[in-house]
């Protein structure tokens, strides 16, 4: 494999943080050059702006650019009910997939992606960036390197403002659309948190429970609140918020106990990781983070899904765990909907 590729932008007006997805194809070293698919023409001249002589093709049509080009990875960002055919046909194309959450509107329309991926050798990753940010590869490491023991439990919380749903122009777009997006604010919001608490802890979730509602009562087909109790496989129980209540920013934050100590994530705080152990030259003592917090965000995990995609480095993420939190997210609306546990596959 080249140590720089070609990278396909797969998009349309609607797509999603393309120009977090511009900025990162432009700064990524191992990205040679950027050819764009986009039907709608929406984002041709910020492209162009963004990636200067890296942009070497605008296409309209998605097969006639991936015959033509023959890119090595794909970055989807479509909404979600129009992503799996286009995700289809990039795989078709040999190209490893990045591909903007959630990508499908059920985890059925995203399976046979997987197992197509999984037989072509290819990597199928879902935007999920929370896991390149400096506190949580930090996090992973303390409980991986078991200085706060065995775990016993988790809680996490994503909460959001209401005021974006109050907006008619924010209403119109998909992803404030169940049958265009799949959900509401878990799947929008809530399925980076649940992410994060399976990479960090290395434990997947097994079971849920869960409840959702429009509490603001906003004119939408979607949830604005969601709560979910978890089981996760190494037998440490979980809690979940999910929910747009603000009236602006974000609060945020994910704790693991154990069974030396505990940590607490918090990506926008002002302490983005602190921990305790009772082992150490340290016990006894609350630490913190005090490595760079940057660089963060979108930009570096694009970077590494290209670097990856490249045969550099392991994805961040890999084919399964983009599989397992679709279907961690779809199994707590499942549990909402039937009033029951429901067990994941």
């Amino acid at each position: 494999m080249p140590d720089k590729i070609k990278v396909a932008l797969m998009t349309h007006a609607g797509g999603a943080h393309v120009g977090a997805y511009l900025t990162a194809l432009a700064a990524c070293e191992e990205c040679e050059s950027v050819v764009l698919a986009d039907p709608d023409g929406r984002f041709k001249a910020d492209a162009q702006q963004a990636l200067g002589d890296k942009m070497k093709g605008f296409y309209t049509s998605f097969r006639e650019m991936l015959a033509a080009e023959k890119p090595t990875m794909a970055l989807v960002t479509m909404e979600a009910r129009l992503a799996p055919p286009v995700i289809d046909l990039a795989l078709d194309a040999d190209c490893h997939v990045f591909a903007e959450k959630p990508a499908c509107v059920e985890v059925k329309d995203f399976e046979p992606l997987l197992q197509k991926a999984d037989s072509k050798h290819r990597h199928l990753m879902l935007a999920l960036a929370n896991r390149t940010n400096p506190e949580v590869i930090a996090a992973r490491e303390l409980v991986s390197s078991g200085q706060i023991g065995r775990i016993f439990g988790v809680d996490m919380h994503l909460v959001a403002d209401q005021t974006r749903l109050t907006s008619a122009v924010y209403r119109e777009q998909w992803f404030a659309d169940k049958e265009r997006a799949g959900g509401g604010h878990l799947i929008w919001l809530g399925i980076h948190w649940l992410d994060m608490a399976m990479h960090i802890t290395g434990s997947e979730i097994s079971t849920v429970a869960g409840f959702i509602t429009n509490i603001g009562k906003q004119p939408l087909n979607i949830e604005d609140s969601a709560t979910a109790a978890l089981k996760f496989q190494n037998g440490a129980l979980g809690t979940m918020t999910s929910g747009y209540y603000l009236d602006k920013g974000y609060h945020t934050h994910l704790r693991v106990w154990g069974s030396k100590g505990w940590l607490k994530v918090d990506t926008i705080g002002p302490t983005a990781l602190e921990w305790y152990s009772t082992e150490g030259e340290k016990a006894g003592m609350i630490q913190q983070f005090e490595g760079e917090r940057d660089p963060r965000g979108y930009t570096p995990f694009v970077v590494e899904a290209i670097r990856a995609s490249a045969g550099l480095v392991d994805p961040p993420i890999s084919n399964s765990h983009s599989l397992r939190a679709l279907k961690t997210v779809h199994a707590i609306y499942e549990a909402a909907d039937r009033g029951r546990t429901i067990e994941l596959e």
